[in-house]
């Protein structure tokens, strides 16, 4: 657990593949969250061809991984053990037990992303604030091939967040089988998928960074911060 950079602000920070559309209709996301207001997490989103979004959590609390932002627009959240492993420098294969997912992912090696990571790692925390910073951000995913991507905005569950990633690659190469079932291929879709009017990128991405939300009650918050500090503080470390 931990605490985030600005104040009066929920946070998480880790990786995650941000978007992966297939042919067949179907989308997969990833999230991987080893720091937080609430402790680690690890979330796998699937969006069926007709727009029904599941997330499934690996986490103490599911409610408070990303079915606090993003809940409200789903038709099932649940919990799910989740298993990642890197079996080479940008190969990685995802399994979770129940729906039975096993997915791989390879992402590219992209000479343009090779010099605007480093620069966009290199930016200030407090360049996130300007609006105007922001959509100079959103513009240049638009002109990477990632659609109308907007990295901040009203979640959901009325949260207002912004998503700060400061490394992506491409994702080259997928594979996933979902229940016994193959999603096809990965594309490039016309149009952003989106979950609850907030857009994901158009094309495979996987992002290195972190997200911040305003607290929008804080006894709510103060009292999920609790509960969830006595869950990680009992166990064994």
């Amino acid at each position: 657990m931990g605490d985030a950079p600005w104040a009066d602000h929920e946070y998480v920070r880790g990786w995650g593949v941000m978007g992966l559309p297939f042919d067949s209709g179907h989308v997969l996301a990833l999230r991987v969250f080893p720091q937080g207001s609430f402790g680690p997490y690890r979330t796998l989103w699937h969006r069926d061809p007709m727009g029904s979004w599941s997330i499934y959590v690996d986490a103490e609390h599911v409610e408070n991984a990303c079915p606090r932002y993003y809940g409200p627009a789903c038709d099932h959240v649940g919990a799910a053990r989740i298993n990642v492993e890197w079996t080479g420098p940008g190969s990685l294969h995802i399994t979770m037990d129940d729906p039975a997912v096993d997915w791989t992912v390879t992402v590219a090696r992209s000479p343009l992303m090779g010099l605007l990571n480093p620069l966009s790692a290199a930016m200030p925390l407090r360049s996130w604030r300007p609006h105007a910073m922001v959509r100079a951000r959103e513009l240049l995913a638009r002109a990477l091939g990632m659609g109308r991507l907007q990295m901040s905005g009203t979640m959901p569950s009325g949260h207002s967040g912004l998503l700060m990633p400061e490394r992506m690659y491409f994702v080259n190469q997928s594979r996933a089988v979902l229940d016994g079932a193959s999603l096809g291929s990965p594309m490039r879709m016309s149009e952003n998928p989106s979950i609850g009017g907030v857009p994901l990128p158009a094309r495979g991405v996987l992002a290195i960074g972190q997200a911040m939300w305003s607290i929008t009650d804080p006894v709510e918050f103060d009292n999920a911060r609790r509960v969830a500090r006595r869950t990680y503080e009992r166990k064994p470390q």
